[in-house]
This record gives structure tokens, sequence and C-alpha cells, in this order.
């Protein structure tokens, strides 16, 4: 099935397990697909099964969206408790469409729970109370992770899935592996079939540990390992090393969930020489989540690092937001150089990454797909180098194998069942009832609007509504409280106003928090001290860490120079 035939099947709300191969563009169907849905004023659930897969999509985890936490079980007191939570009971109540994400790593236990919480509040017997469902991922991936020996269910194995009923679409195109000798190496463990063939071009990509070329980040499948090396290979090179606080900013339990899933440390060192990976997509710098370069320089007056990429570009590399978004709305944010030390890397967190390269220990493989999921992140045989294996290594789950098949044929049969409904224009139909049922607006395409939206009322700028309320007297953190915006993000807004030329620098000067405006003397004696207020991680460190950054912005909004 091609994205755009899975996309068409999305649009008419039914619900869905999106699969393929790694690189066969499931992150890219899944954007496309909540696009379109704001851009119809339908606002989806966007979460995933873990942290790290969580921030790569801006969601949060599927644990936190529905209130059952660490939970292994429910009881109906349980359930109840959890519904009569105000803030669970109204993110349930106003989504029509939820989208999970890396489902391979979630057990069939927590669908069930996600799923029954959902009957609850919605007061709905049906799958999930009647919601879409997008089940998103790959289950030759890595699975579940359980206490003890036995391995949790997969989520195929629930009950829950059965009464959901997903229409299958498996995605066949390949968007990270071009090479055909490769593609056929992991189609053969994909098979659970490594003939000989396979395991000789394997071992034909044997390295030598010793001497291995150091620019190309090591996967290891235990964390000591990486740690090692990765501290060891910093500490041989010589000069000073920059390090790079995380800010946060929000609700802090959302804070330290995006802490958890990012893949940039809260302390980030850095020296000259430092062998680093990209951690976040930014198409506009472009760097990926996988992007390797080597610290070549810091930036003057900035102190950021500038790397030099694997093709040859030379980019400087400033702090970015990784937030949690709900409703449209940033929930938390963190800001960290988007960057990490890449010497070495697990298995688990290289999960989602295209890598150019990469040396793969797999003698300590001990988990059904690990082996799979590190192969499947490189895009080319020449890119990938063996520094051990193991038979355990190339070992799939049986039982996918055998769901694999029946995905398969179930995805052909979506393929001829909605090419019919496309020749009737049931489709269209399908996908117009959905969206009005969702309480969004439908366009079929042209400039007139097909059906008006239930409660749409016309959208004053953010901009513009965060001005009036300054104007009216408020302070900036009532503004923040009665938007039901982060700090951070109102700042942002009173930057623009003031840049713009809206709003006056002696408007916010008098609406700043008198314990910041005790300090503004101090911070703008650090910008001019530091010869440039452009980037606000240098003063940080110059101040000693004692202001925040959302009061650094401010006091830089202020700032005359």
């Amino acid at each position: 099935m091609t994205q755009a035939e899975a996309l068409s099947i999305l649009k008419t709300g039914a619900n869905v397990f999106l699969t393929g191969e790694p690189g066969s563009g499931k992150t890219h169907t899944i954007n496309e697909y909540v696009a379109w849905l704001r851009s119809s004023g339908v606002e989806p659930a966007v979460t995933a099964s873990t942290g790290i897969a969580a921030t790569h999509i801006h969601g949060m985890t599927i644990h936190s969206w529905s209130g059952i936490g660490i939970r292994e079980s429910l009881s109906d007191i349980d359930i109840d408790q959890i519904a009569s939570k105000e803030h669970v009971s109204r993110r349930i109540q106003k989504t029509t469409t939820l989208i999970i994400d890396e489902i391979s790593m979630l057990s069939a236990n927590v669908l069930a729970m996600v799923d029954a919480v959902c009957r609850e509040v919605k007061r709905n017997d049906l799958p999930f109370g009647g919601l879409q469902v997008v089940l998103v991922g790959d289950f030759f991936q890595l699975p579940p992770i359980g206490r003890g020996s036995n391995r949790p269910p997969f989520a195929f194995e629930s009950s829950v899935w059965g009464d959901l009923h997903p229409l299958i679409c498996y995605l066949t195109e390949q968007h990270r592996q071009e090479d055909p000798r490769f593609l056929s190496v992991l189609s053969s463990i994909r098979a659970a079939d490594p003939d000989p063939t396979t395991v000789s071009v394997i071992m034909g990509r044997e390295a030598e540990v010793e001497g291995f070329d150091e620019d190309v980040p090591r996967l290891y499948t235990h964390n000591v390992d990486v740690d090692r090396l990765n501290q060891s290979k910093l500490d041989q090179l010589s000069g000073d090393p920059k390090r790079f606080v995380m800010n946060g900013a929000g609700a802090p339990p959302m804070i330290e969930a995006l802490k958890r899933g990012c893949l940039s440390p809260e302390l980030l060192t850095l020296k000259e020489g430092a062998v680093v990976m990209g951690t976040k997509n930014i198409p506009a710098l472009g760097i990926a989540n996988g992007t390797l370069g080597t610290v070549i320089s810091f930036e003057r007056g900035t102190n950021y690092p500038v790397i030099e990429t694997h093709d040859g570009r030379t980019i400087t590399v400033a702090p970015v937001d990784w937030a949690v978004e709900e409703g449209g709305k940033a929930r938390a944010t963190i800001t960290q150089v988007p960057l990490r030390l890449a010497w070495a890397i697990t298995v688990h967190k290289s999960q989602g990454m295209s890598m150019d390269a990469a040396a793969i220990d797999l003698s300590r493989a001990f988990e059904y797909g690990q082996g799979y999921v590190a192969l499947s992140r490189v895009r080319s045989l020449e890119g990938l180098h063996i520094l051990g294996w193991s038979e355990q290594a190339l070992i799939v789950h049986p039982l996918v194998v055998t769901h694999d098949e029946v995905f398969r044929d179930a995805s052909e049969d979506a393929i001829e069942a909605f090419a019919a409904l496309d020749a009737s224009g049931e489709r269209l139909e399908l996908e117009k009832n959905f969206i009005i049922a969702s309480g969004g607006q439908w366009h079929d395409g042209s400039d007139e609007t097909l059906a008006a939206p239930r409660k749409k009322p016309v959208k004053v700028s953010t901009y513009a509504e965060t001005q009036r309320l300054l104007e009216t007297g408020m302070s900036i953190q009532d503004i923040a409280k009665e938007r039901k915006l982060t700090f951070g993000t109102i700042c942002g807004h009173i930057e623009k106003l003031v840049q713009s030329g809206t709003v006056s620098r002696a408007l916010v000067q008098e609406h700043i928090q008198d314990s910041l405006r005790t300090e503004l003397p101090r911070i703008h004696d650090a910008f001019r001290t530091q010869g440039s207020s452009e980037h606000l991680a240098p003063i940080y460190e110059l101040l000693g860490g004692s202001v925040t950054f959302d009061d650094l912005r401010l006091a830089r909004t202020v700032y005359e120079g």
C-alpha cells in the first residue's frame, strides 16, 4: 500500500493499524494525517508507547494521556477514580481521534486498560468509547517490556484489538534503504529466514573494534557500554569543555516526561573534536534525528557548537524546543542543543533514527527484534559495520512472523475495498461525515465549504489576544493562566509584539513581576558584558543559572542596549 492510499483510508475515520518496514514512511503518513485533521478544525490526541517516541511526535505517552500511569491492572474502582479526574475526563471527552505510535512496545494489557478508561469517560460501550483509533508501528521492532522472564502479550493479542477490528494499512514503499542487496538481507530476517547468504553478507561487514573509524557511531545493546565509551572518548579530547543546560517550562510532570524521552541529555558536555548526532528533525537547519557530525568549533559570542556533518556541511547548532502539545497548545517545553555524544548509542534509543553509518555490536543481543532494529537503522550496506554478533541477534518473534502474513493479506483487501469506494464516490462521503461528526469543517478541495462546523467561533490572532489582555493591565503570569498557555509561550508573544512595534517596551516593563524588575540592572549589565543579547545561553551561564530563560527573554525584550 502506498502512503497516499493509507492517507485516504485514514481520512474516512476508520480504525487503522498503520504498519510497514522501517523507512516505509509511517511517521510521514501520520504527520500528513494530523495536518489534514487540524486544517479541518479537528485536534487529534497524539500519543506513543514510550517517552522517546512521544518526543518525536510532539505528543505524550499513552499512559499519561489516559491517566493509567504505571499501573499494571485496573479494578472497577481504579477506572472510576481515573475517569473522575477532571483533566483526564476533559481530555478524553474532547478527543475524536486517538493516535498511538510505537504500538509494538505496548502490551495487550495496557491497550485494554486504555480502552476501559475511554469507555468509562465516554459512557460508550464501543471500543475506546467510539474514538477513531490509529495504531502505528512495526511488531518486528522492539517488543513490550515486562517484569521477570515472561513476555507481555503483544497488543494484537488483546481481545480489544479484535473488538476494534482495525483496517490494516501495510506500507510497501521504501524511503530509507535503496540498496537492493541490503533490502534482501533485511527482508530475509523479517521473514524468519536468515539463510547462509544473509549471514555471509552480514559477516562480510565485520570490522575490527580496535582502530575502527571513531567518527562512526557504535550501537550497543546495553547502556553501560554506551556510557563508558562516550565518557572515555570525551575525556581523551584536549580543550575546554562547553556545557549546555536543558531548560524547561510548563507543568512539572510533563517537563520530567519530556526530559526522560529526549535523546539530548539534561547536561550536554562537548569539546572540539567530539563526535555528535542530531536528536531532532530540523529541516530548515539541515539536521535530522540521526545526522552525524564532528564539533569543529564553538560560535563566538554564543558558544553554540559548530559541527561538520559527514556530507561536508558546516552547521551552527542552536538550542531548540521539544514540546508536549494538547489541543494545539504547548503544555510543556524543554530547550536544549539538539545533539548528543555519538561515539556510541543504545539500540533502544536508535529506534526511529535513520543513520548514514553505524558500527553495531550484537554479541550480547538479548531480545527479539534487537538485531533487526539495529541493522535497519542504516541506509546502506556500505555504512554497516559489524563489531560482534550472535545467532540470537537475527531472531524475530515467530508469532509476529505469522501475524505479519495476516496483516499483509488484510492490507491488500483494504486496497481493493477502498478502490471500489473511490469509484462509487462513497469514500468522499465517508470523509465528509467523519469530519462533521468530529465537529470540524469539511472542504471538498474547492473554495466552497460543503459543511459548516458545529462550533467554530471566529478566531482572533493569538498575538492580538495577548496584546489585548496586556493592555487591560493584566500581569504576564495572569495572561498565561487566563489563556491556558505556558508562561514561556506568552513571553514569546510579547517578544514578537515588541519587535513589530505593536507594543512598547515601557508597557511590558510595567507588567514584569517585581522579583524580575529588581534583577533587570544585573541582567542588562550581563547583556552589555557579553556584547550581544541575541542568544541567551551565554547570559544564563554568566549569571550562574540564577535567572530562568523565560525571565531572560523578558529582560531582553525591554533591553535597549
